[in-house]
């Protein structure tokens, strides 16, 4: 291998994210709550923890929660509903290998000292496990409810992922439109290996180019191969222009798993019912391409949900990175 193949990879940040991103490979993560959920915006939260368990100890790569601060009926999805880092502590403690992430924060709504102090907490409680999602929100109903500009946003988060990168530093001495720190305090814990992964979501109102410089990675949305693949590559592009690592690229799926493995796709929102055979051809498909991790949504699956673990585990885990 020549010297620019063995610095184009992944730059190693915590086990985490060590484990769910591996150049040129795909791995299988899952959205929590792990249950149906297709005709209300508000999950039962059954059997939650016993099913982050089982999915662990299939080999699942990432389970990964979601901030939905509160319940808006144009949304519709009322997420996990408890907070990020109160469940994520929970399930630092029932977990022991699988990576925990979260797409994504919504900074414009939370102090960053505050996300700083909680995610910190989360990796080291987890062994460095934490993979953090940030975003600029999309929810406009959310932000009068804090006494926040839904306008300004882009750059508070700005203001906010730069605050929370300083928190990792030793006594730093900053200052920005959250508060000024002059090296005479200090925030713990530290992240566990010293720094968290910060993966950026969507737009979340920035250039494209800042987003592939200062981010860990890129959580997009679900597109056709043919779009998707060009989006891909033009990424790809701009990070080899900003930084000598390479930066990994996610995307969610939504899935409802036939019975049958030979069922042909057929779409339903943001993702596909079809059968196993054909979950494993589209997934390798976005593997080519240059994706790196899927996260499976289960909200609208019509089958059982721990039978529809253990087939994924069987029919569709084989074969991809962990």
């Amino acid at each position: 291998m020549n010297k620019q193949a063995e610095t184009w990879a992944f730059e190693p940040i915590n086990r985490g994210y060590d484990r769910v991103f591996q150049f040129d490979r795909l791995s299988i993560g899952l959205v929590v709550p792990l249950e149906t959920y297709a005709t209300s915006p508000v999950p039962a939260m059954d059997r939650h923890l016993e099913r982050v368990a089982l999915a662990e100890s299939l080999g699942f790569a990432a389970v990964w929660l979601r901030d939905v601060p509160f319940n808006v009926p144009s949304f519709g999805d009322a997420g996990q509903v408890f907070d990020p880092f109160v469940y994520l502590g929970l399930l630092a403690g029932r977990t022991k290998q699988i990576a925990l992430g979260v797409s994504s924060i919504i900074l414009p709504l939370r102090h960053p000292a505050h996300v700083a102090k909680a995610a910190a907490s989360a990796d080291v409680l987890s062994g460095g496990r934490l993979i953090l999602g940030v975003a600029s929100g999309d929810r406009p109903e959310e932000y009068p409810a804090l006494d926040q500009n839904f306008e300004d946003r882009g750059a508070r988060f700005r203001e906010s992922f730069d605050y929370i990168r300083h928190m990792a530093e030793q006594r730093p001495v900053f200052e920005n439109g959250y508060g000024e720190v002059g090296g005479g305090i200090d925030m713990l814990p530290k992240p566990a290996s010293g720094r968290l992964p910060m993966l950026i979501t969507g737009g979340s109102q920035q250039a494209p180019d800042w987003i592939a410089q200062n981010g860990d990675g890129w959580m997009i949305y679900p597109r056709n191969v043919s779009d998707q693949a060009r989006i891909v590559g033009d990424w790809r592009e701009r990070v080899k222009l900003a930084t000598a690592h390479a930066k990994p690229i996610m995307q969610p799926l939504y899935v409802d798993l036939a019975d049958d493995p030979d069922t042909l796709p057929q779409p339903i929102h943001l993702g596909f019912r079809l059968g196993a055979w054909h979950l494993l051809t589209y997934l390798r498909t976005l593997e080519e391409i240059g994706v790196n991790h899927v996260a499976l949504n289960l909200r609208f699956i019509q089958a059982d949900i721990e039978t529809t673990l253990q087939r994924l585990a069987q029919d569709v885990l084989p074969g991809f990175s962990e």
